[in-house]
């Protein structure tokens, strides 16, 4: 299957693990928390469960790794040349407050890195993807808009997206660096696709996430060309440790 045709087959999928997970948010609905004390509802069981059925019948011998199915070996997984990494509903906490900012992250990877992404918010009908070889688009209903960042000078005011649940302390000492800065508050990796479409400059992440947070946004965030690096400047990469933790990050458009 050429990369045009499965693009569009992850964006299916991902609008069809949203149409599981709607009805349940339209609902009052029990939450669960995991031994690390991070939410789970069977809303993330349901998209789990399409996405996965999905990703095996149409791409039956690449490995799959979910948030909701993480317990595979590093042993296993150090083996994997290219895999799937799903986070089934990143920004839980956004879907539990019902303010509509939580995400399906569907991401192929690739020697460490994000090839494909797509990004789908459900209850707010729009949708990111991204293709190495195709390039980043932004859709919204039926109208599809190709993202193409332009780089903006490390001056005047700086548009900062952060997250509504997990302020950092450490964020404060960063944004020191700028005269100007404007907060963007947004859940999710839709942070990572506000800096795709120019609707924020840069997204310091300086604070914890895992690897299934992130990989769909990275792809589309740095296929619209952005740049997503850890803090010193070096590569973001994934699989690539025992651990699903990813370092502090920095997505930004920004140019000194």
């Amino acid at each position: 299957m050429n990369q045009t045709d499965l693009l569009e087959e992850v964006l299916h999928l991902s609008r069809q693990a949203g149409e599981a997970i709607m009805p349940i948010y339209a609902k009052d609905f029990a939450v669960e928390y995991k031994a690390d004390e991070s939410p789970v509802t069977e809303a993330d069981i349901a998209a789990h469960k399409v996405i996965v059925a999905g990703l095996n019948k149409l791409t039956p011998n690449t490995p799959i790794l979910s948030e909701e199915s993480a317990h595979i070996p590093w042993a296993t997984r150090q083996m994997w040349d290219e895999y799937w990494l799903v986070d089934p509903i990143d920004g839980t906490k956004e879907f539990i407050k019902k303010n509509g900012e939580f995400t399906v992250n569907i991401a192929l990877i690739r020697a460490g890195k994000p090839v494909l992404g797509v990004v789908h918010a459900p209850a707010l009908n729009v949708s990111y993807l991204a293709a190495e070889a195709i390039g980043a688009f932004r859709e919204c209903g039926e109208a599809r808009i190709e993202l193409k960042v332009t780089q903006k000078a490390n001056t005047g005011r700086i548009n900062v997206v952060g997250s509504r649940s997990h302020p950092s302390p450490d964020l404060a000492a960063y944004l020191e660096k700028f005269d100007d800065v404007e907060m963007v508050p947004k859940g999710s990796s839709l942070k990572l696709c506000l800096v795709a479409e120019g609707s924020a400059d840069v997204y310091p992440r300086l604070g914890p996430t895992s690897e299934w947070d992130t990989g769909a946004g990275h792809a589309v965030a740095e296929i619209a060309g952005a740049t997503v690096t850890q803090v010193d400047g070096s590569p973001m990469t994934y699989n690539q440790k025992d651990s699903y933790l990813n370092p502090y990050f920095i997505v930004s458009r920004l140019v000194d």
